[in-house]
């Protein structure tokens, strides 16, 4: 008995001895392991501190804000922007670090675009002829943010004739009291027909109204400052603005003295009739003095024009075929008294307009235009366009127009129109 408890023990033992000795072993691979992984683990911290060394010292070379200390005195300064700058700082206020080239030119750039305006006629017109062919205007846009108070806008027009500047404003829209403010030369916010640029007219032309009475392509477009605040009611969008100009506008407005300023008004509502469809209303009113009073530079005598104005725009676009069908309607009344040395001159013109989307990059359009002339009333103007536009995409247009003008003395005129629009670069928004 007793030897067979001995052998137990003797047994156990050996067992004890062998899993101690197994147990010693890897023990010792594990920490040989643990050893390995820990200088790996010390040569990536070694390359990762070397690699984020070099990438500091790079992007110090290529933001220059990098200032090095002066001896015995107080570290250079960091240059600062104010707070909220769009594009240059942010909300810290501090100026950031970029290390792409295209960001760093995009803060210190504007934005650029280029928009051409390739115009064809064919047929007869006595009374205002013009080329077969012709690139009718050239746009470039200059466009950015000033700082956290302004944005500035510059629109020059590269003619046949020459260069000229089209708009060129500073706009600030944090002014206290709900304000937008408007500083340069612009144009007035007579109708809706005066505030758009050629190239976004849903025609090739300008409708009579606007030649006759409000200046033609430039329209009523001077130097001044304009103030237009938002009339929060519980109905609908209402908008007051408020302009004051130099007074030279074209053949509508030529004041003689310093004191001619030219001044208008524009009260706008907006209205949504349903998810689809939309209404705006506006009134206008504008008032200068004209230059009938200036005869071979002589002054003769001081004479005033009045604008009075009414436009409306319905628009339509059902949510669920909006890329394929859609309506705009347009038109526009305008009541001109013009003072001048033979007498009071009471011209009126108006146009009326719509476009309709038959297929997704289709459009059809009609329009019948009739204007007496502000400086001679007796002579009225009649014309009726028809017009197809296919849109490329959104930054081409190709137009057809068939118009045909029976002026008030001058043979009937029928001519073919065809225009190319095409836009490159990033031009902002034109109002709604």
């Amino acid at each position: 008995m007793r030897a067979t408890i001995l052998a137990l023990r003797v047994a156990t033992f050996a067992v004890v001895l062998g899993a101690s000795t197994a147990w010693a072993q890897d023990a010792a691979a594990l920490r040989e392991e643990i050893a390995r992984l820990r200088a790996e683990l010390e040569t990536v911290q070694q390359r990762y501190d070397e690699r984020l060394e070099a990438l500091e010292a790079r992007i110090e070379a290529l933001s220059g804000a990098s200032v090095a200390p002066v001896a015995n005195g107080p570290a250079g300064p960091t240059a600062q922007v104010p707070a909220g700058a769009a594009g240059a700082g942010g909300p810290s206020g501090a100026l950031p670090v970029y290390g792409a080239s295209a960001a760093g030119s995009k803060i210190f750039n504007p934005d650029i675009a280029v928009i051409g305006d390739f115009l064809g006629a064919a047929g007869t017109n006595a009374a205002e002829p013009a080329p077969a062919l012709e690139m009718h205007e050239s746009e470039v846009s200059l466009q950015a943010i000033v700082d956290p108070y302004a944005r500035a806008d510059m629109f020059l027009s590269f003619g046949e004739e020459g260069v000229e500047l089209e708009e060129g404003y500073l706009t600030f829209p944090a002014v206290t009291g709900g304000l937008l403010v408007k500083v340069g030369k612009q144009r007035s916010a007579f109708g809706k027909v005066n505030t758009l640029h050629t190239h976004v007219l849903p025609w090739a032309d300008r409708p009579l109204v606007t030649g006759n009475l409000l200046g033609g392509d430039e329209g009523i477009s001077d130097a001044g400052v304009s103030v237009a605040r938002l009339l929060p009611n519980p109905w609908f969008f209402l908008e007051a603005t408020g302009q004051v100009y130099r007074g030279q506008a074209g053949d509508v407005f030529g004041g003689s003295q310093r004191s001619d300023l030219s001044y208008a008004g524009h009260l706008r509502g907006y209205y949504d009739v349903s998810d689809d469809a939309n209404v705006d209303l506006g009134f206008s009113y504008a008032r200068g003095h004209n230059a009938s009073g200036v005869v071979d530079d002589v002054d003769i005598g001081r004479f005033t024009t009045n604008l009075f104005g009414a436009d409306a725009t319905v628009r339509w676009r059902p949510l669920q075929r909006s890329i394929y069908r859609s309506f705009v309607g347009r038109s526009e009344l305008v009541w001109s008294r013009r003072d001048q040395p033979g007498g009071l001159q009471r011209a009126f013109g108006f146009f009326v307009s719509g476009d309709y989307q038959f297929a997704r990059r289709w459009f059809a359009g009609l329009r019948y235009d009739r204007s007496a002339r502000a400086d001679d009333a007796a002579l009225t103007d009649t014309g009726q366009s028809l017009l197809l536009t296919y849109w490329p995409s959104e930054f081409s247009q190709i137009r057809g127009q068939y118009r045909r003008t029976a002026y008030g003395d001058a043979e009937v005129a029928n001519e073919l129109l065809f225009q190319f629009l095409f836009a490159i670069g990033a031009h902002g928004a034109h109002p709604f």
